[in-house]
């Protein structure tokens, strides 16, 4: 049964992580109750910590890595009413705990206890906005895919100038002369090299600029293009005032292919510590379902 918040009054990640390991259970496979996380990562309310678990979701799905077998959902009887919960892989305990509020000092102790634990994840995931890019970066290519569709539909003939010019509105520069600027390394795809703070910047930019062309009922391939200028140039202002720098001015990340492959690596890694030979050592608790 997963613990309450009164069962854990030492920290959870410290000395090993020896809390945290021993309200796993194993049937079948290795298992931490949600619920039982949440109080390990101090928080009080499922529904907030189901963000946390909403978002990690998502990233598990942007990777191609089963979330049923990571978030299985599951109910059970707990002084007389159905709860609702999950049972989380090893490997979705760390995407939640990546995911989770990182003020929350047992947040941060949990992510420096899974970096421990894996090769991949000391590699490419120190950094908890390396998750959050993953999400975005898949975000921004599903509201392109809108967006193009939305710019047919308002009579742009020419993408690339329409595109551009949303570029331009944000950047004050051509996305060519973006890219030389920012250093970019030939041949590569300059949002998969982008910062959290960018890419949010730009999907944010994106999704209005559609919905404006809906909105506005825009038509034609130059009011089309001055409309991508013009939400460019909003949400430059706001990163300018936010943040006092320029958004050409970002420096670029670690290419996020890699950090891709860094979690799918740690997934793999902490799949590997839970088969039936390295969990021996591991202290178990039976499954009380």
């Amino acid at each position: 049964m997963p613990m309450t918040m009164s069962d854990s009054l030492v920290p959870s990640f410290d000395a090993g992580g020896e809390a945290f390991e021993q309200v796993g259970q194993t049937n079948g496979s290795r298992f931490w109750h949600a619920r039982s996380l949440m109080t390990l990562l101090g928080y009080e309310n499922f529904q907030n910590f189901e963000q946390a678990i909403n978002r990690a979701i998502g990233t598990c799905s942007t990777l191609g890595i089963s979330v049923v077998e990571n978030f299985e959902q599951c109910e059970y009887e707990h002084e007389g009413a159905t709860v609702r919960d999950f049972k989380l892989s090893r490997f979705a305990c760390y995407l939640v705990a990546m995911n989770g509020d990182v003020r929350k000092p047992a947040v941060a102790a949990a992510q420096a206890y899974f970096a421990t634990l894996a090769e991949a994840a000391r590699l490419y995931m120190q950094a908890t906005q390396d998750v959050e890019r993953v999400q975005i970066r898949d975000d921004i290519s599903e509201r392109e895919k809108g967006l193009t569709s939305a710019a047919k539909r308002a009579g742009v003939t020419d993408y690339g100038l329409f595109q551009n010019a949303g570029y331009r509105g944000m950047y004050n520069m051509h996305l060519s002369k973006l890219k030389t600027l920012k250093g970019l390394p030939s041949g590569c795809t300059l949002l998969d090299f982008m910062d959290k703070r960018e890419l949010a910047g730009n999907l944010f930019r994106l999704t209005e600029t559609e919905a404006r062309l809906k909105v506005e009922r825009v038509h034609g391939q130059r009011p089309a293009e001055d409309v991508a200028f013009q939400v460019g140039r909003k949400v430059r202002n706001v990163m300018r005032e936010n943040g006092g720098q320029a958004p050409e001015h970002i420096p670029l990340s670690g290419d996020i292919k890699e950090v891709r492959k860094g979690l799918k690596e740690t997934a793999k890694e902490f799949t590997k510590l839970d088969t039936a030979k390295s969990t021996k050592s591991l202290p178990k608790k039976s499954d009380s379902e």
